[in-house]
């Protein structure tokens, strides 16, 4: 942006001083550069620039969010403003931002059920989302959710909390409770929660939240099982894919899966104690019994803003004590059109929308735009919008029909027959997550008033574990991502002879 920014001044400066910068401005010609298009453009870029920046997107997202849907007034009035030919070179990006911007809208407009919400005084919010049989997502995935008694525009990114391997027919997701939207998000579950222990069953089921889902994006292939020796890096709600990644190399180990992973170290970082239970939302023992006969799991936890434990030992600590409402299941789950592992699909939706484009193009120039002279430059860049559009509405929009097709036809076929066994399941799986907090069976090394020592963790691991791999992935704060980035650098700087490499990965959302 600072190009076109530079662009656009250095031609306000010049108009000016030959004594004509309004009639410039203003201009807008037929053959050539119109001016007022691009002054448009180069507005609605500058807006979207400056609500992007750090101070304004984190204060104030609502705003941030809204002015990015100027990205259609920026696109138009540029076409408007070079013409056809110089829009082409950047034409191929906006075309494929085209492409994703209808797949993910069509996915979108579909609403889902929420099997289960559970709000932890910790601050944190967990929901259970209905999904098909057929939709495949690995445990490093995430999703872009919409709430819409909370916003009809806004789209918030959560990474998955949940493997692919705890059951076909849901996902789950934490969310910590940072600001409005969360925070609304909050209070409507617990002011459901409330309404559905006063209302009689019968009418429990009309007591709803409304959400869409686009997703899961994420890696086609899980690359976390490709380290025999990992160190997960985490700062808060972090945690969050961590538990996902625990889950899924625990489900393979039991299943006798391909999976590499053999020594685990978990470095989780938080404010305060109440967010420990988070933990317990994986039910280790449930999943891989006497798991640590084959899998090395070791959990440091620091606690940075208390000197001491709150809660005497072998007391259940208060944050167990949540709300949660269970709507049920009405039939309404993901779409399948975005998930991993449908390459073929969207191969076919990209290569048949270009090829529609093409032909497009080509039958515009033979039966319009030669016969009737067209040369206005604006006029063809407008055109040339049409025709990205059109093949993508009609071409794209063909492959969409016959992938929801098959989505369909597919997932009838790997449904249960009692749809309610989705949430018998899930309800087995809270009484399940009741019984186990506070019973932990693995070691959890809680250190109060202090903050992660990497270079001792990772040297001391390095010398255990010896000549090895160590795959090392982080999610938190940009700080906490720099430091640990730092520290594997410099282990690797430092290596002599048959000692440990570490391979950096990072797994953030930074607003």
């Amino acid at each position: 942006m600072a190009i076109f920014s530079l662009h656009g001044l250095f031609y306000i400066i010049g108009w000016a001083i030959q004594g004509r910068l309004l009639e410039e401005l203003v201009g807008w010609k037929n053959i050539g550069i119109a001016n007022l298009p691009g002054v448009i453009s180069l507005l609605a870029g500058l807006l979207m620039w400056v609500t992007s920046l750090p101070g304004v997107r984190r204060n104030n997202f609502e705003l941030f969010f809204y002015t990015h849907q100027l990205y259609v007034v920026f696109v138009v009035f540029l076409a408007l403003h070079v013409g056809d030919f110089v829009f082409m070179m950047a034409g191929a990006g906006i075309f494929l931002f085209m492409l994703d911007r209808f797949l993910r809208f069509f996915q979108s407009r579909k609403t889902v059920d929420i099997l289960s919400a559970t709000c932890f005084p910790c601050g944190t919010v967990e929901l259970v989302i209905s999904k098909p049989a057929n939709l495949h997502y690995n445990a490093l995935g995430w999703i872009f959710l919409q709430i819409r008694e909370l916003s009809w525009l806004q789209w918030h990114p959560f990474s998955v909390s949940s493997s692919p391997l705890d059951g076909k027919h849901h996902l789950a997701i934490l969310i910590k409770v940072l600001g409005d939207w969360t925070e609304k998000l909050k209070g409507n579950i617990l002011n459901l929660a409330v309404e559905q222990s006063e209302t009689e069953p019968l009418l429990q089921h009309n007591r709803k939240i409304t959400a869409s889902v686009e997703g899961p994006y994420g890696h086609e292939s899980p690359y976390h099982l490709t380290y025999e020796n990992l160190i997960l890096v985490a700062g808060g709600i972090g945690i969050s894919p961590f538990l996902a990644i625990l889950s899924d190399i625990l489900h393979r180990i039991n299943d006798s899966s391909p999976c590499l992973p053999r020594n685990i170290l978990i470095v989780w970082a938080i404010k305060n104690s109440d967010e420990l239970p988070l933990l317990e939302t994986v039910d280790m023992e449930a999943i891989c019994p006497f798991f640590s006969d084959k899998l090395n799991l070791e959990i440091q936890t620091y606690v940075t803003r208390e000197s001491q434990p709150s809660l005497e030992e072998g007391k259940t600590p208060k944050a167990m004590h949540h709300s949660s409402i269970s709507p049920g299941f009405n039939g309404c789950r993901m779409s399948g059109l975005v998930g991993t592992g449908h390459v073929v699909w969207s191969g076919l939706y990209v290569i048949v929308s270009t090829i529609g484009f093409v032909i497009t193009v080509a039958l515009l120039d033979i039966f319009y735009i030669n016969p009737f002279d067209i040369t206005y430059w604006w006029y063809k860049g407008l055109l040339l919008i049409g025709c990205m559009t059109a093949s993508i509405l009609i071409f794209g929009g063909l492959v969409i029909a016959l992938w929801h097709l098959w989505e369909r036809k597919t997932s009838s076929k790997e449904e249960p027959q009692d749809a309610t066994k989705k949430v018998d399941i899930l309800q087995q799986n809270e009484a399940s997550l009741h019984r186990n907090f506070g019973e932990a069976r693995y070691v959890n090394n809680i250190r109060y008033g202090q903050r992660p020592d990497f270079q001792e963790i990772f040297g001391s691991h390095a010398k255990s574990w010896g000549s090895v791999d160590i795959g090392v992935i982080v999610c938190g704060p940009p700080t906490l991502q720099s430091s640990v980035a730092k520290e594997c650098r410099s282990q690797n700087l430092k290596r002599r002879g048959h000692q440990a490499i570490f391979h950096f990965n990072s797994h953030s959302f930074d607003l």
